[in-house]
């Protein structure tokens, strides 16, 4: 089977979970079947039954709107995608980002379009922040073109599953949970003071560790707002990068200095780390917590998880199908303000409840080894890449099985 595999971020381009996943997955999927990888970038190499091309902008946007630039440049990169392919057998898109291609070029090879629930636009209103307000509504009209096209989708969680059936209408035989995965030979517990020095982490003292861009929904302002709360002489450490926007950015400068102000061990890392430092970052760490606001699956808990450490978390979308509550670590309810404003509607209940669970760990040396160690094997058990790829091509073939029976190819 040859499948063309579009997706924003591909190695080394990698800033988010959807990223992650299409790296990994494509690395374990490649051993069975044949891969044509496009995505946005300069990356050109080709190996056994991989081939990956990436693709910039060619078409002069004259226009200064942030809406219009940041549509026109995705939907330019999408049509010399669908220009590149010359056959498959299946089209699998990752993002919206990936959506106008993927709908051309299936339906141009005549196969099957394929898409993978990473996260859902109208369920994001803060995009309109990063994408302007035109920008958004364009990129929820491609998304929902997409979804109402397409011929199978994964979900990455039962909470996926659920809301795009709601969200689109999709038929749900046509929909499938395949969970993220993670890689628990390179995820596992590694230590290295060195690495803590470097960050300015004091080795001695335990710390609490946040991973995640600077967005709405991945909920860092939450946290910020809860570190008073944590225990004295704790340290938390914020891996926090990759902004929204300059306002956004600006926003959690603010926070993070004011609660520096008040309180040492705050420290800020701003760069985007190596995976093999991160690692370190996570089985140094007492706990890690994420306080997401949305969070389809969360595949950032894993990689904390197969390092051996124990997870605080927000009961929002898929989460609550990785941590196991009180044996992994805590989930930390959340009610949302609405279906479509994912703000806490009581943000100093859930910011105290945040910061309490985080304690009990902090508290409780047992308990937090008890519970690394069956994060650790949570991951290992029920998270594997190779089991995740496995099920996916068994979703390919499904898939184009039920095309072909209805006289589509």
């Amino acid at each position: 089977m040859k499948v063309a595999l579009f997706t924003n971020e591909f190695p080394p381009d990698i800033y988010g979970g959807a990223g992650v996943h299409v790296q990994f997955l494509s690395a374990e999927l490649q051993k069975l079947c044949d891969l044509e990888v496009r995505a946005f970038g300069t990356q050109s190499h080709s190996e056994a039954h991989l081939n990956v091309l990436g693709f910039s902008p060619v078409f002069p946007v004259k226009s200064e709107k942030t809406g219009v630039k940041k549509i026109l440049k995705p939907l330019d990169i999408n049509l010399q995608w669908a220009d590149s392919i010359s056959s498959a057998d299946a089209v699998h898109c990752h993002t919206w980002y990936s959506h106008f291609g993927g709908v051309l070029a299936s339906r141009l090879l005549e196969c099957p379009l394929i898409l993978t629930t990473h996260s859902l636009e109208p369920h994001r209103p803060w995009k309109a922040e990063q994408l302007g307000k035109g920008g958004y509504a364009m990129s929820c009209w491609i998304e929902r073109t997409a979804y109402e096209t397409a011929d199978g989708v994964i979900a990455v969680s039962e909470q996926m599953k659920r809301d795009v059936i709601k969200l689109y209408g999709i038929p749900e035989d046509r929909v499938r949970v395949i969970y993220n995965g993670i890689d628990p030979d390179f995820y596992q517990p590694t230590f290295d003071e060195s690495i803590l020095v470097k960050y300015g982490i004091d080795p001695q003292k335990p710390f609490v560790l946040f991973v995640g861009r600077i967005t709405r929904q991945k909920g860092i302002s939450q946290l910020i707002e809860a570190i008073p709360m944590i225990r004295e002489g704790v340290q938390v450490v914020l891996c926090a990068g990759a902004p929204d926007t300059a306002e956004l950015a600006e926003e959690c400068r603010v926070k993070i200095e004011a609660v520096q102000a008040k309180r040492d061990g705050v420290l800020w890392i701003q760069e985007m780390m190596q995976h093999k430092e991160l690692r370190v970052l996570y089985s140094h760490a007492t706990v890690f917590v994420t306080p997401s606001l949305y969070e389809p699956f969360g595949i950032i808990n894993l990689e904390a998880m197969s390092c051996g450490t124990p997870v605080v978390g927000s009961k929002v979308g898929g989460i609550p199908e990785i941590i196991r509550d009180g044996e992994t670590g805590f989930l930390v309810p959340l009610e949302a303000r609405s279906e479509t404003d994912f703000e806490p509607a009581r943000p100093k209940e859930f910011q105290r409840a945040l910061a309490e669970k985080l304690n009990l760990i902090l508290d409780d040396k047992a308990l937090a080894k008890r519970m690394g160690e069956a994060s650790r094997k949570r991951a290992i058990d029920v998270f594997s890449w190779k089991s995740i790829a496995k099920q996916t091509l068994n979703f390919y073939e499904s898939v184009l099985a039920r095309y072909r029976a209805q006289g589509k190819r």
